[in-house]
């Protein structure tokens, strides 16, 4: 166990995983929400997700670190602890690291939605002849949110094949949610400056910043103060594991505070090296308050994607 996360627990057992239902559930019920809607949370095919536990197993380069797979259930089970949670909305974030695979999880996840109602049906793309028209037909069949992933990927957002992607998705106002920061190692095209030079051409991108952006938090959080439609994910910030590496800066709390609406929740669940709880105790501890924890853990993401309790 890697020394940089060494007192985050990870569960193991039935009734670790028990307790914790209860303290998620007890959190919620608090804050007088139905349930938490998630809007990162990875189900992908079977060959794939065992995959990626094993580049995770293995510390690979672009994790660097030893990196315990909590939930490392089947899919049926791994749906079931969600549920149990509480959690009343997900997404199966699937992405590509090379072409050729886009167009074939985009089917995956439209079968998985179809089977799964609480899924927020997900797809992907990748910088390759006929991104735009595989990303429409997803579109005309009922994409909801598109997961982005840069630093996998290891492509320029701003490459000449994804224009017309880009612009599809921000006339269609569906969300992407973009893995652009540098953490936990940075790619070849992550961080603000290629961000920004998209959102320059496509400003009304309802693009949303995995992880907080970090470690460029700050620079981030300039982007969705300068445009109305970015909004900022949680997954994994302000948890220890993080905090140790990439502390958040105490003194950008006020700037978050005052994008309360434009903050949602993520979490990364199942690959994630702690309890699911620990996310939603890592916002509690940040001091914002419960109106803010309640737009972060249901309200933002509901108005988002128009789910029940979204507003008007």
């Amino acid at each position: 166990m890697s020394p940089r996360w060494s007192g985050v627990t990870a569960l193991s057992g039935d009734s670790g995983e028990l307790d914790e239902s209860l303290s998620v559930r007890r959190f919620w019920e608090r804050l007088s929400l139905p349930g938490l809607i998630d809007v990162h949370t990875h189900f992908m095919p079977e060959r794939v997700l065992k995959k990626v536990w094993e580049y995770f197993d293995a510390a690979g380069p672009l994790t660097g670190m030893t990196w315990p797979i909590a939930y490392r259930r089947d899919e049926e089970q791994r749906l079931a602890v969600l549920r149990e949670f509480g959690v009343l909305a997900f997404t199966s974030m699937v992405y590509p690291h090379k072409a050729g695979m886009a167009q074939w999880l985009n089917g995956w996840a439209a079968d998985f939605a179809r089977r799964t109602g609480d899924c927020l049906h997900t797809a992907t793309f990748f910088p390759e002849p006929g991104a735009e028209a595989y990303v429409r037909a997803a579109v005309d069949g009922g994409a909801r949110v598109f997961k982005s992933h840069v630093q996998v990927g290891g492509y320029d957002p701003n490459d000449v094949a994804l224009d017309p992607v880009w612009g599809l998705l921000a006339d269609a106002g569906i969300p992407v949610v973009t893995h652009c920061g540098s953490g936990p190692a940075p790619g070849k095209h992550t961080g603000p400056e290629p961000i920004a030079r998209l959102l320059a051409r496509h400003p009304r991108l309802r693009l949303v910043v995995a992880h907080m952006g970090m470690p460029e938090y700050g620079a981030f959080l300039d982007l969705a103060e300068r445009y109305g439609e970015v909004r900022l994910d949680t997954t994994m910030a302000f948890t220890d594991f993080s905090e140790r590496l990439t502390p958040f800066p105490r003194a950008e709390l006020p700037r978050l505070a005052a994008l309360g609406e434009r903050i949602l929740l993520g979490t990364d669940f199942p690959n994630i090296p702690y309890a699911y709880v620990h996310q939603l105790h890592a916002l509690e501890r940040l001091g914002l308050g419960d109106d803010w924890l309640r737009a972060v853990c249901h309200g933002n993401a509901a108005e988002l994607f128009g789910l029940p309790g979204g507003g008007p």
